[in-house]
């Protein structure tokens, strides 16, 4: 018997590759009973509280304070008191703070990752691999352009607006933190900002990262509550509103600073098409559905909601998908092997279960992973619909979670008029091996985002944002700093 006859006895390979759980330890958290208001540098108290729970048992996690009107307006008044002395700083030294926030963000990584899954139900390998160390590099980013405005807009003076009001979601609620706070701070205003109501534990945590900067008091304030909160910021006397959230809620936002001088930016909904052509590779191109509509669960305003197939490679593109999603793990959102983790709500999960049985009642095909969910806490499993109609609601309306509609074109042109056929454009993606054929679906599709051959990539020096009802603005980049600065 050779010794390669030998090894082969002795290491049998396993017939069952089911993964064993691997928990993150929640140990790394040290979670307040009850928060308060966090302005100019201190902890305030506030009349009422609420519990913020965690998705995926329902468990509550922590009190937090509602904030009330005369809270909000508090909290923009030390604001504006400290506005003039951060403009008055030369940008180098807005930099170190913000290379400081940058790097301690980073050295706490592993906290604020278990912290976001914990609160906001998406999986850690999501937030430790994704989240955070964009976050992070937000404010790298921005720290480098602070002290070169003048550079970045040339022939123009650049200076910043005073105090930017800032209202930011669920989905990934640090790092939507850290694209607006970041480019504020850089520009030389100072900030009020709302978290979602139901995720506000990790911008509470940056509170103490904000302490241990040593910025200096009132340039970053935040305030949590519920959306009457994030009405009496928009009421407020701030200069900029920024908001990323709801089309609906977008649209009552610009109604209400219509008339002022409040500089707005809107980034909100989007029902995203993702264009596959029979040259694609396809098994690349099955993946970057699956991270286009099943990352974070779908909770994702780009999200590829829509999957426009070409009709010669239909079947084996849905037959791949099936079995890709076949593979996907569904449960605790701390368990390092977890593909999909928990729906961030009960009313979310409440609204994607009724787009789905319309997409059921209006005759749409519906295939779901063979994946068995957990008892307690708030869970969908990953969905596709075939045999959809442009008309059908699934087709057209924000589902907001991790339900795919596939349609089917023939043409190029075909392709970028089902795509279009919208009102949201937010983002899309195609896959094909033509470089030619990229570019001249980009010029076409109303998108603000379009990725080639991958989907749901972000950099922070790549700029982001959408047209019609998907908002107007950017964020990332240098146009993501422009809305923060005034021209003389």
């Amino acid at each position: 018997m050779t010794d390669l006859e030998k090894r082969s006895d002795r290491s049998p390979v396993p017939a069952d590759w089911t993964y064993a759980p691997a928990p993150e330890s929640t140990d790394i958290v040290r979670l307040q009973e009850r928060y308060g208001l966090y302005v100019g540098g201190e902890w305030l108290e506030a009349a009422e509280h609420y519990a913020t729970i965690a998705p995926r048992d329902e468990s509550p996690l922590a009190n937090v304070a509602q904030a009330s009107e005369a809270d909000v307006r508090n909290a923009v008044g030390v604001a504006r008191e400290a506005a003039a002395a951060w403009a008055a700083l030369p940008g180098s030294e807005r930099a170190k703070y913000l290379f400081r926030i940058a790097r301690i963000l980073a050295e706490r990584s592993r906290e604020f990752a278990v912290l976001e899954s914990l609160n906001g139900g998406k999986p850690i390998k999501e937030s430790r691999d994704v989240d955070i160390p964009l976050a992070a590099a937000h404010f790298f980013y921005y720290a480098g352009w602070a002290d070169k405005l003048e550079y970045a807009f040339p022939n123009r003076e650049p200076r910043p607006l005073g105090v930017a009001g800032q209202i930011i979601p669920w989905n990934f609620p640090l790092l939507m933190l850290s694209w607006k706070i970041a480019p504020a701070l850089a520009a030389g205003n100072t900030v009020v900002l709302k978290p979602a109501e139901t995720t506000p534990l990790t911008a509470l945590l940056f509170c103490d990262v904000v302490r241990q900067a040593e910025l200096p008091p009132g340039v970053v304030n935040i305030v949590t509550g519920d959306g009457s909160t994030g009405a009496a910021l928009v009421d407020a006397d701030v200069d900029k509103i920024a908001f990323t959230g709801s089309t609906e809620v977008g649209k009552a936002i610009q109604r209400r600073v219509a008339g002022t001088d409040k500089k707005l930016t809107l980034e909100l909904g989007g029902k995203a098409a993702n264009i596959v052509f029979d040259d694609a590779a396809l098994d690349q191109a099955v993946e970057g559905i699956v991270n286009g509509i099943y990352f974070n669960q779908g909770h994702v305003c780009c999200a590829g909601s829509r999957l426009f197939v070409q009709e010669s490679i239909y079947e084996p593109v849905v037959e791949k998908l099936k079995k890709r999603m076949a593979t996907l793990r569904v449960g605790d959102p701390l368990d390092k092997n977890t593909d999909v983790g928990a729906i961030n709500s009960r009313m979310q999960l409440e609204k994607i279960e009724e787009l789905v049985a319309a997409g059921k009642e209006e005759g749409a095909e519906i295939y779901q992973s063979p994946c068995r969910l957990p008892e307690k806490g708030y869970w969908f499993a990953p969905t596709v619909f075939t045999n959809v109609a442009q008309s059908y609601r699934i087709a057209q309306e924000e589902i907001f979670g991790p339900v795919l509609s596939v349609l089917t074109f023939r043409t190029p042109d075909e392709a970028v008029e089902k795509a279009n056929n919208t009102p949201y454009g937010l983002s899309a993606g195609i896959w094909t091996e033509k470089g030619s054929r990229i570019l001249w679906m980009a010029q076409r599709l109303r998108a603000g985002v379009v990725w080639a051959n991958t989907f749901n990539r972000f950099d922070p020096t790549s700029p982001f944002g959408g047209y019609k009802e998907s908002g107007f603005g950017r964020e990332g980049g240098l146009h993501g700093l422009e809305p923060y600065l005034d021209f003389v």
